[in-house]
């Protein structure tokens, strides 16, 4: 039935031969059982450690959708609803403000909790934007402090903090990729009343065995971590710098990303992807409740918002609890099904689950700027069309 996986391995180990990325981890699932698990190429190729399939990977972004589960669960217990308004949880995003090119001015109206899910609170990330340079500011502040081993922000603070800056634009007006899954882990801290890591851990992590998951890296698990990659000088060159506010994983740190501070394996990761794929369920844990998840992988976005819904992998998508959700597998050029969801990390971590195929696929690397790769597209398609 899988006798055309055997072009997974060629894709893959291209990828290394070629130099594009060090080392990666491959696996797909169909209908609960993991089909395909491979590892190619190192993990570190300076200290000649090979790629393995427990390697440990820093997933950015790929924390988003865990964030947006959390959210769901409180969303079920009727402590959250994505209309209220983020102001309630964090004062400091009481009367906000937007600064663009024309200059600051009040926002049309508050942030919802819902604005955060769909990305459409105005809220920025670093960048050269005037409210994205405002942010960035706070955000080199606390990068300084830890290089010189001072306090940081925790999570709760650190939100506060960024309630007091400008948004790039007026809440609903338009999407817009930013910090709002850091406001949301915030929020889910102030709701449960417990640290949104014990909270990760409790709700999620422990009930589905996700034992290689968290903030941080225990001492005896810290070999396991791949080494990360930026292309520079013509090759690919060890990452040391700190991204968006994030340490080196040795200890908890004080600011717990919800947005991009987790650190998984493929088979844990798979995990959580099975409980969705599954309607909230494994191995007879649920988390989620079935229409929650129908909830949760369904596209948030007007017509207008998903204007500016551009980058080239979320053409023929929309957007929904930070993951894409498919809706035209002809513009987006995969062999999918609609309604097919997932979404990927900034060093090139990746997943996409097909409901109804029962198929996902989790292509993991840590290669600087990634996101969706070619090669992920094109393992996708493969794996995709060797279903027979």
């Amino acid at each position: 039935m899988y006798e055309n996986f055997k072009y997974l391995d060629a894709v893959a180990q291209k990828e290394i031969t070629n130099g594009v990325f060090s080392g990666s981890v491959l696996s797909v699932i169909h209908k609960g059982e993991t089909v395909y698990l491979k590892s190619f190429g190192l993990a570190d190729k300076e200290k000649n450690i090979p790629m393995k399939t427990d390697s440990i990977f820093r997933l950015f972004s790929m924390s988003k959708p865990v964030t947006a589960a959390a959210a769901m669960i409180l969303i079920e217990r009727g402590l959250l609803d994505t209309r209220h308004l983020l102001k309630w949880f964090i004062p400091e995003f009481s009367d906000p403000v937007v600064l663009d090119e024309n200059g600051e001015r009040p926002a049309d109206r508050d942030i919802t909790i819902g604005d955060l899910l769909t990305m459409t609170s105005g809220i920025p990330y670093p960048d050269g934007t005037p409210a994205g340079q405002k942010m960035g500011a706070l955000w080199g502040e606390q990068s300084e402090k830890y290089l010189k081993g001072e306090k940081l922000l925790d999570t709760v603070s650190f939100a506060k903090e960024m309630g007091k800056r400008p948004l790039m634009f007026s809440p609903g007006e338009k999407w817009m990729y930013g910090a709002s899954a850091d406001i949301m882990g915030a929020v889910i801290e102030v709701v449960s009343g417990m640290k949104f890591g014990d909270f990760l851990r409790k709700e999620i992590f422990e009930p589905l065995g996700m034992n290689d998951t968290g903030f941080y890296i225990p001492a005896e698990k810290y070999s396991r971590l791949a080494q990360c990659y930026e292309y520079k000088n013509g090759g690919n060159e060890p990452f040391t710098h700190f991204h968006l506010c994030l340490t080196d994983y040795t200890v908890p740190p004080a600011f717990e990303s919800g947005g991009a501070g987790l650190v998984s394996t493929v088979e844990d990761y798979a995990k959580f992807a099975k409980m969705l794929m599954n309607k909230g369920e494994l191995d007879g844990v649920r988390i989620l409740g079935r229409n929650t998840v129908d909830f949760m992988t369904r596209n948030g976005l007007t017509p207008e918002q998903r204007k500016t819904l551009n980058w080239d992998s979320t053409k023929g998508h929309g957007y929904g609890n930070f993951m894409r959700i498919l809706e035209d597998p002809s513009t987006a050029g995969l062999i999918q099904s609609e309604g097919s969801f997932g979404w990927d990390g900034w060093m090139g971590c990746y997943f996409s689950i097909d409901p109804k195929e029962q198929l996902c696929i989790l292509y993991f690397i840590q290669q600087t700027g990634a996101g969706t790769t070619d090669s992920a597209r094109r393992l996708q398609n493969i794996a995709w069309g060797a279903v027979k």
